[in-house]
């Protein structure tokens, strides 16, 4: 391991505890998406103690540099919580009803820290080739997310590769995912509303069976995507929410059902929406209803750049040790960090979370838990990256 690597490690080792101690705050005291306050003001405290350089964003969001010269790496994290009941019993478990850190952001914002104090050693003592900057950024948990509003308050200008982490349950902690190309997919919002001439159940003939109409919707529409688009393009249309009437024999003249589109392919992306607006229209024409089509095009696939990962590659060798690195499939969830990577190359990588022999815990439910390990284990990552691309160039 070279002196800078060998730095890092000593850095983050002894600040092992003060991390770990940071994330339980963090988790304490979690905050929604464009509400991370408190969050951003924990991390600014760690940061300017350091020498980092701090620049709130404008809503939400933290941005700090360091260096001078060169290229300039950036490294992200997001702050925000989910709207989810924190279901544990640790002694750490959230103190806001209702709201939780399902999605291991406490521990992606802890781990840049740690990073954040590593690279600052690297700094003083001369050994930092280049400028890094930090984007703590909000609201990736919602569409259309902090990744945009960072870019478009100048966070990402003058970056010239930029990395992340994301938290795998199914990843043993001490390990990370790696892939080179779309890691993750496109992620859209769709809201399908109906209106109809309501009436009893016992003259559906005399009425818009709008009942019948979204029942319609919900199973026809991924039938047709199915057929209408590329299937290699990986379609997927789920229903998270149906909402119409209120009586068993009353049909209503209202209703709406809401889900997600998720597509593997960016072409296919691009497509898709219009795709979805003339299917709705012929689905329900026969049933003498209205139809109007809310479609918020929400992320792109997260497409890492090839290099990028072999950077990522060779800093989990040298600093994981050999096989602590796995190959991961495509994943259907959303990231916003895909607008980023639309702008400058980089990647995003998995940092495992799951004790080894423990249970495998899934993402944005109430119950997760993470091996709090990872956070030393994602900062040593994500300084060793940014070393690794400033000497590479």
């Amino acid at each position: 391991m070279d002196a800078s690597l060998a730095l890092i490690d000593s850095v983050v080792a002894k600040d092992a505890d003060e991390l770990v101690e940071l994330r339980r705050d963090l988790h304490r005291h979690p905050e929604v998406s464009w509400h991370e306050e408190r969050t951003s003001d924990r991390v600014v405290e760690q940061l300017e103690r350091h020498g980092w350089r701090i620049s709130r964003m404008p809503r939400s969001g933290v941005v700090a540099d360091l260096g001078e010269g060169g290229m300039t790496v950036g490294l992200r994290a997001d702050l925000d919580a989910l709207p989810v009941a924190d279901l544990t019993t640790d002694p750490w478990r959230s103190d806001v009803e209702g709201v939780a850190h399902a999605c291991g952001h406490d521990v992606h914002t802890s781990a840049l820290v740690g990073a954040g104090h590593a690279l600052a050693e690297l700094h003083a003592q001369g050994l930092l080739r280049g400028r890094v900057r930090l984007l703590f950024q909000p609201a990736e948990e919602v569409m259309p997310g902090g990744a945009r509003h960072l870019i478009n308050h100048g966070a990402l200008d003058g970056i010239d590769r930029i990395f992340a982490l994301h938290c795998d349950p199914s990843v043993d902690v001490g390990a990370v995912g790696l892939r080179s190309g779309p890691i993750t997919s496109a992620a859209d919002r769709i809201d399908v509303r109906l209106e109809g001439n309501g009436g009893h159940t016992s003259r559906p003939h005399l009425t818009g069976d709008l009942t019948f109409a979204l029942a319609k919707i919900t199973s026809e529409l991924p039938a047709v995507l199915s057929r209408r688009m590329d299937p290699r393009a990986g379609v997927s249309v789920v229903w998270g929410m149906l909402r119409a009437g209120s009586a068993a024999n009353v049909i209503p003249d209202r209703g709406i059902a809401s889900g997600t589109v998720r597509i593997l392919d960016a072409e296919a992306w691009a497509a898709c929406e219009a795709v979805v607006r003339e299917a709705v229209l012929d689905i329900v024409r026969p049933y003498g209803v209205t139809a109007s089509v809310d479609y918020l095009q929400g992320v792109p696939p997260v497409v890492n750049d090839r290099i990028s990962v072999a950077m990522i590659a060779w800093v989990a060798d040298e600093m994981l040790g050999l096989h602590h690195r796995t190959e991961v499939e495509q994943s259907l969830g959303g990231e916003d960090f895909g607008w980023f990577l639309e702008q400058v190359p980089g990647a995003m990588f998995r940092l495992g979370t799951r004790s080894p022999g423990g249970p495998t815990f899934d993402l944005h439910q109430g119950d997760f838990q993470v091996d709090e390990a990872a956070v030393g284990y994602g900062a040593r990552m994500l300084a060793g990256i940014a070393v690794r691309a400033l000497a590479q160039g």
